[in-house]
């Protein structure tokens, strides 16, 4: 690389809006620790008229408050200069609205993904006394 050359920082939507971005979610708190997350979804939702982006992230550190198998919503917005910036979701109403969509979507993406599997997997199998619908 050349020194008269500018390097472009990286913006963190560019980076949540990236499908094969596998890496952590590196955030600051209010104290300056860093604390890592994995990216669990991106979804867009719709608050009052307004269009919102939201992000679902799991710690991967421990967090006071925050269980092992717990995720926070986080609201997808920009600073005074431009760029873009995460906060937490302190509306508990969006917040589980947020989750329920994703939920709603995994539970679509999961039956597009049967639907496309091979005729010889979606056979009938003897009963075992569940229902096709139920949960492990």
């Amino acid at each position: 690389m050349e020194n008269n050359e500018e390097i472009k920082p990286i913006d963190l939507l560019d980076v949540l809006l990236d499908q094969d971005n596998k890496e952590p979610i590196v955030l600051m708190d209010e104290t300056g620790k860093q604390m890592a997350f994995e990216q669990v979804a991106v979804i867009p939702y719709e608050v009052r008229k307004e269009k919102r982006l939201y992000c679902v992230l799991k710690p991967l550190d421990k967090i006071e408050g925050i269980a092992d198998d717990e995720a926070i919503v986080f609201l997808v917005d920009t600073d005074d200069e431009g760029n873009s910036v995460i906060k937490i979701e302190e509306d508990e109403e969006v917040a589980i609205a947020v989750f329920d969509k994703y939920y709603d979507l995994l539970e679509e993406a999961q039956k597009a993904e049967k639907e496309k599997a091979p005729a010889k997997k979606s056979a009938p199998k003897k009963s075992t006394g569940k229902t096709a619908g139920s949960k492990k």
